[in-house]
C-alpha cells in the first residue's frame, strides 16, 4: 500500500477559496483559502475518512497518514470561492469511466451513506449550536441531505418523495434506484441532467461528499454524553 493519494485543485475565479479534492476517495474532499491550507485539511481528514474506507472494504488500500500528490488544478466557479466546495467538473470526472471503476465509485458512495445513517442512529437529536448550518438540529440536517440528494436524483429521472426517504425500505429502494440509474446512464454514454449536465463521476463524488460532510457536521455538533 503506498502513503501517497491523488489530489486536486479547484480554484475559485476570484482566489478566495480553494476546494482539494481526493478523485480516487470519493466524499473525501475539504476547502480553505489557499491550496496549502486545503491540502492540509482534505490530508487531515484522512483518518476520518478511513472509516468509510472499511465500510466499503478498501482499509488495505486507503492511506490513512498520505501525502498528497496534486495532479490538477482546475478553474472553479462562484459558488467555489463561496463555498470552498467543489461545484466544477476536473477533467478527471470528465474522463471514461469502466464498469468496474464504476462499481468501485459506487461501493464507496454507498459506503458514505452507511456512514451518514450509522452517525444519525447515534449522535444526540439536539446539536451544538453554532455558526454553521444556522443552528440546525439532527434531524433538520438529515431532512436537508436527502433533499439535495431528491434534487440530483431528478437529474437521473428517479423521483422519490422525501417522506419515502425517511423510511428505512424507502431509503433503501431510493438509493437502490439511484445507483442503478447511473449504471443505466453509463451504459447508454449519457450525462446527469437535462439542462445543467453533470459527468456521472462528478455527481458520485458530490452526492457522496454531501453525506460525509453533513455526517462529519453530526459527529462534530454530537452532544451526547455532554448534555446536563
Amino acid at each position: 500500500m503506498t502513503n501517497h493519494i491523488r489530489v486536486m485543485l479547484e480554484i475559485g475565479p476570484k482566489g478566495k477559496k480553494v476546494a482539494a479534492v481526493a478523485p480516487d476517495w470519493p466524499g473525501l474532499e475539504r476547502g480553505a483559502k489557499t491550496g496549502e491550507a486545503a491540502i492540509e485539511r482534505l490530508l487531515a481528514y484522512a483518518p476520518r475518512y478511513a472509516a468509510v474506507a472499511k465500510l466499503a472494504g478498501m482499509e488495505d488500500t486507503f492511506p490513512t497518514t498520505p501525502v498528497a500528490d496534486v495532479v490538477e488544478e482546475y478553474p472553479g466557479k462562484g459558488s467555489t470561492d463561496f463555498w470552498g466546495i467543489s461545484f466544477a467538473f476536473s477533467s478527471f470526472d470528465q474522463q471514461a469511466i469502466s464498469p468496474e471503476a464504476l462499481e468501485r465509485e459506487l461501493t464507496l458512495m454507498r459506503a458514505c451513506w452507511a456512514f451518514f445513517d450509522d452517525v444519525r442512529s447515534r449522535v444526540s437529536a439536539e446539536m451544538q449550536r453554532g455558526p454553521r448550518g444556522g443552528g440546525r438540529d439532527r434531524d433538520e440536517i438529515v431532512r436537508h441531505t436527502f433533499g439535495a440528494e431528491l434534487d440530483w436524483a431528478r437529474m437521473l429521472g428517479v423521483h422519490t418523495p422525501l417522506d419515502e426517504m425517511l423510511t428505512g425500505e424507502g431509503l433503501k429502494a431510493h438509493r437502490d434506484a439511484y445507483c442503478d440509474a447511473i449504471r443505466d446512464y453509463h451504459l447508454q454514454g449519457k450525462l446527469a441532467g437535462k439542462i445543467a449536465k453533470w459527468p456521472l463521476r462528478y455527481l458520485i463524488r458530490h452526492t457522496a461528499y454531501h453525506a460525509l460532510d453533513h455526517a462529519w457536521e453530526m459527529e462534530d455538533k454530537d452532544l451526547t454524553g455532554k448534555q446536563t
